[in-house]
């Protein structure tokens, strides 16, 4: 019996490919797990299986670059039905940011033994191809960069802006205990420009990474939140997403987007992304400081769950006027 050089052939979609103006009518051929040819009118005698697509569209896979797997349910059962609903949704690659301290793994300590338990119990878990960002939380963290990079090929960081002075979901007066960092330690502006310092140096080491190293950054101003939460909490009118989002104003994600920028034009830290900007106001400070830094390449992340948010509606731009009782 000849054997059939196709093992899945799905003929009859209209394929979507980058940067064309129409979709093409064509046939997909699969070969030990990966596509091998894309073109119309491919011989069905030549698979094993075939699917007949009836006409529907066939995107290229997804890769979702911002993904938390493992930060409310444990690692080992997040991978397998976060990265599952991936895939259903056509991601074919799932990029998770991960961090030291409370939540995650609920432990502190260093990457050279954190690192591996996260890779451990991440191994044949995903449905999905899968990578991680991770995130210095203390000094010896922003040390072991270079070794995250060499050794385990992670090149992209993270610092969560608003830790400064607030948890994952309100205020902390307990952040050294939340982040699980020693009392010697502080998570603060001085502590973000240390991290930048020690990804250009990890620039400067692996020049042929450098145009792939990056830090991301959660622009967010602690200070203003925490402010903001006790006048909503004091006012006591709004309650759930409503007082959330009041509590969060648009002014103090510009303000920590023009914090950030100035400390990688500083730094030399030339790839920054921009994170789930979520505002008018966020977005036009990071086009001002993109026009401010040219040398400096700004990512700038808008996500398609925060443009359907309809609850930042009405007092995303002011809510001082809200607060106020004047809206």
């Amino acid at each position: 019996m000849t054997s059939k050089p196709i093992d899945l052939l799905i003929r009859n979609v209209r394929v979507v490919r980058p940067l064309q103006s129409s979709v093409e009518e064509a046939d997909i051929a699969v070969k030990q797990g990966r596509i091998d040819r894309v073109q119309p009118g491919i011989d069905p005698g030549e698979a094993r299986q075939v699917v007949d697509g009836k006409g529907r569209l066939a995107f290229p896979g997804v890769v979702d670059p911002h993904m938390h797997t493992g930060i409310y349910s444990p690692l080992a059962e997040d991978a397998v039905s976060e990265s599952r609903a991936a895939a259903q949704g056509g991601v074919t690659t799932s990029l998770n940011y991960f961090r030291t301290g409370q939540y995650y793994l609920n432990k502190g300590g260093p990457y050279a033994e954190f690192f591996p338990e996260v890779r451990a119990i991440s191994d044949g878990r995903f449905h999905v191809d899968y990578g991680y960002h991770l995130a210095p939380m203390d000094r010896t963290h922003i040390g072991e960069i270079p070794m995250l990079v060499d050794k385990h090929g992670v090149t992209s960081f993270k610092i969560y802006m608003f830790y400064g002075g607030y948890g994952l979901h309100g205020a902390s007066s307990k952040q050294h205990e939340f982040l699980m960092i020693s009392e010697d330690e502080k998570y603060d502006i001085a502590h973000f420009e240390f991290v930048m310092r020690g990804i250009q140096r990890a620039m400067a080491m692996y020049p042929d990474k450098k145009d792939v190293i990056s830090l991301s950054l959660h622009c967010e101003t602690a200070e203003i939140m925490a402010a903001y939460t006790k006048l909503v909490q004091e006012e006591g009118k709004l309650t759930g997403l409503k007082a959330y989002s009041a509590a969060r104003p648009p002014h103090s994600e510009g303000l920590a987007i023009c914090i950030a920028s100035y400390l990688a034009h500083e730094t030399e830290c030339a790839n920054i992304n921009l994170l789930h900007l979520t505002s008018r106001k966020a977005l036009e400070a990071a086009l001002m400081m993109e026009k401010t830094f040219p040398h400096i390449n700004f990512g700038k992340e808008v996500t398609i769950g925060h443009l359907l948010m309809e609850i930042i509606g009405a007092y995303a731009d002011d809510p001082i006027r809200h607060l106020s009782g004047k809206g």
